[in-house]
């Protein structure tokens, strides 16, 4: 298998270095899941959502992670997946060729709730699915407390194992695999499949002035503060320290409501 290997905290994050050491082998995770070559963002990208770069060009250059030939994009999470599966691995592996599967990550914070409308780690493996190459996205959540990203790194190893157990996702299928702060870690953690807590987080921004007295505003704001968890959703779950397993899909149809509006919409 072939995997495609990319972030948003950009190349040189520790979370894509332990990631791509256990995806390939030597994570102590056993043999290696596949050949990984990464393509990533030059300098960290997160909260990028899923942006992408039109009016100026898309710098690539050589990079090493791991001691391994990788490639840097100076870009978005989103572009260095589009340029990816359009030009660069057919440039690696042959044209018209395509990675098996995608995967966005490991990165520095969870990713659960409505956070993943605003991550580039998740709109990466978006795009991916979008494509029509099946994706995961992976984040580990930080406490406060220094991380351990090998240990995390381990435990989404295993996670994808399982997921992988009965095959790969469908082509345009992309899953959200979040793991909890690794001083909560066993080897043996819990692995739930459970849809997203869509409560909206709790903003706060505190009010400054520049030397010259312009106003601005700071964000303050918890990145994990929801106006409320519901039970059984991936929010609730990774604080009980479980690595969380979310289905996710970028059709943002509301088929629930499509005959309520053609009704409205059809009345004269």
């Amino acid at each position: 298998m072939k995997i495609l290997l990319t972030n948003d905290d950009g190349i040189h994050a520790p979370g894509i270095c332990a990631l791509h050491w256990a995806l390939t082998g030597d994570g102590g995770a056993g043999d290696a899941l596949g050949e990984v070559f990464t393509v990533a963002p030059l300098s960290v990208q997160s909260a990028t959502s899923h942006g992408i770069t039109y009016h100026v060009p898309l710098m690539v250059e050589d990079a090493e992670i791991n001691g391994v030939r990788a490639l840097a994009v100076d870009g978005r999470p989103a572009d260095c997946t589009k340029l990816a599966l359009t030009n660069l691995w057919g440039e690696e592996f042959g044209v018209g060729k395509r990675p098996d599967l995608v995967i966005s990550g490991m990165n520095a914070g969870a990713n659960c709730g409505i956070n993943v409308i605003y991550s580039g780690t998740v709109a990466a493996a978006i795009e991916a699915a979008f494509l029509g190459v099946p994706a995961i996205a992976v984040s580990l959540h930080l406490d406060g407390s220094a991380a351990d990203y090998e240990m995390g790194a381990r435990a989404a190893r295993r996670a994808v194992d399982v997921v992988l157990a009965g095959g790969l996702p469908d082509r345009h299928e992309v899953l959200s695999i979040n793991i909890p702060a690794t001083e909560y870690l066993e080897e043996d953690t819990e692995i739930v499949v459970c849809p997203m807590n869509t409560h909206a987080l709790v903003d706060q921004y505190e009010r400054r002035e520049t030397p010259k007295g312009r106003p601005y505003f700071w964000s303050t704001a918890h990145g994990l503060d929801f106006h409320s968890t519901d039970a059984g959703t991936d929010v609730h779950a990774l604080f009980e320290r479980k690595i969380t397993v979310t289905p996710l899909s970028f059709d943002l149809t509301d088929h629930g409501r499509l005959g309520f509006w053609g009704d409205r919409v059809g009345r004269t």
